[in-house]
């Protein structure tokens, strides 16, 4: 009966308040106004997806992007990668069986005797072999304030969307994911 009456008192104090750290974060995240979007580790690739993240951005109109470093309220940091590769799937599938039966033969010089002979034999096999081009993009990304602190990151991946690739629908899931944050961020009481 008592876990019963700590759920319900549970319930009726309504639903849990925001961690302190991650409101803290959410403060932060509410006064940035201009961004700069640093180079992205992770090779060449990294490189293409820090553009396409930048138009994602400013297309998003949450902030005012910035070329200059020393200006950013706040810095865009990560690492990404996007890669095309080939799979290859191979199965093969088999089925045998065998029988024989024989009899032996015997013979002599007045008498020979021989008795039937049979065997039966079974097959299957199948073989199959394919293979696939795929693209998958993935980028891991934070939002690092003046004094170094993270006040905001996320890890987005994708196989590409049905009308653009990995990369750019990666960029997509960033700027939702920190509209949505941003969104729950000026919601806060002040």
């Amino acid at each position: 009966m008592f876990p019963i009456v700590l759920l319900l008192m549970a319930v009726a104090d309504g639903p849990p308040a925001q961690a302190p750290i991650e409101e803290a974060g959410l403060r932060q995240l509410a006064a940035v106004r201009r961004v700069f979007v640093d180079r992205l580790t992770g090779g060449e690739t990294a490189a293409q997806m820090r553009d396409i993240l930048i138009s994602a951005m400013d297309g998003s109109k949450l902030f005012i992007l910035t070329e200059n470093q020393e200006r950013a309220d706040a810095i865009l940091r990560g690492a990404a990668e996007d890669l095309v590769f080939t799979e290859q799937h191979q199965s093969s599938d088999n089925l045998n069986a065998h029988v024989n039966a024989g009899t032996g033969r015997t013979s002599t010089r007045s008498n020979s005797a021989s008795g039937p002979y049979g065997g039966v034999s079974v097959g299957e096999g199948e073989s199959d072999h394919s293979t696939e081009r795929r693209h998958e993009a993935l980028a891991a990304v934070r939002l690092v304030n003046k004094d170094g602190d993270v006040i905001w990151s996320t890890t987005q991946e994708s196989l590409g969307a049905k009308f653009r690739g990995a990369s750019a629908d990666v960029a997509d899931k960033i700027t939702a994911k920190l509209k949505e944050d941003f969104d729950r961020a000026r919601k806060l009481p002040r």
